[in-house]
């Protein structure tokens, strides 16, 4: 992500950009969007003006809280449009999918324990166990499917490009295919987690909450954020630059 800059010097400009546009113009967009549910991973193609009028935001002051976020140093500093592919690959996967791998198991755990002893009095705390389930599932199977198939893929599109390897078509025919496949379950991750939010009331603690029942919220919720840098990186990053990235290897394999 770049270095900051001053949205409200061109608002009417910066305001017909994309969510996802506007977090890779400045990471201290990120958490002024988490805040504010302004989803910019899976739903980041939308326009910013449009997405704060749905949620009843104004859009000038969504862009003051902006500029005045303090640029701190840290993941929010990295500049990821600037890195080659291959080793953007290789930090989503030690980063994030590692991160997956070791919280999936913990909270679908503490989902179980809490819609057993909650269930009664809570019953949200059953369907989100079920949802919860049902992402942990599918992601299990996603992070697979890159790591063996799209990101080695994507990995070999950067040695052709050094001139290491010579371009051949993948069996899929064009990565295309497999990122359209890679998006629609980014959105159904997406679209699970948004559910949770909505059924703990952005994950507010209940007053007879036990101590499980307290960190099994606020792992969802960092759940929920860490799912939306993951996703951001490949939707709008990592996934268009590798299309692009193939499109002229496969030009200049033409000539």
């Amino acid at each position: 992500m770049n270095s900051s800059i001053n949205f409200l010097s061109e608002p009417e400009v910066i305001q017909k950009l994309t969510l996802a546009q506007i977090v890779s113009k400045d990471s201290r967009a990120a958490a002024v969007f988490e805040k504010y549910q302004l989803d910019f991973c899976c739903n980041g193609a939308k326009p910013f003006e449009e997405a704060c009028m749905e949620q009843g935001l104004n859009s000038t002051e969504i862009l003051s809280e902006i500029d005045n976020t303090h640029n701190g140093a840290g993941e929010n500093s990295l500049r990821f449009n600037g890195w080659e592919l291959d080793f953007l690959v290789d930090y989503i996967i030690n980063n994030h999918h590692h991160y997956v791998r070791q919280a999936i198991p913990v909270i679908s755990a503490h989902s179980t324990k809490v819609a057993s002893v909650h269930g009664k009095i809570h019953p949200e705390t059953v369907e989100m166990a079920r949802i919860f389930s049902s992402v942990y599932k599918e992601l299990k199977q996603h992070l697979m499917k890159e790591e063996e198939l799209l990101f080695p893929y994507i990995k070999f599109l950067v040695k052709v490009k050094n001139n290491l390897s010579s371009y051949e078509r993948p069996f899929f025919g064009t990565i295309a295919n497999p990122i359209k496949m890679m998006e629609a379950e980014h959105l159904s991750a997406g679209n699970g987690m948004f559910a949770i939010r909505k059924l703990t009331d952005n994950y507010s603690i209940p007053l007879d909450a036990c101590n499980t029942y307290a960190v099994y919220l606020k792992e969802l919720k960092e759940f929920e954020e860490d799912l939306h840098k993951h996703v951001y990186l490949e939707n709008s990053i990592l996934f268009p630059k590798a299309v692009e990235l193939e499109e002229k290897l496969i030009a200049d394999a033409g000539k």
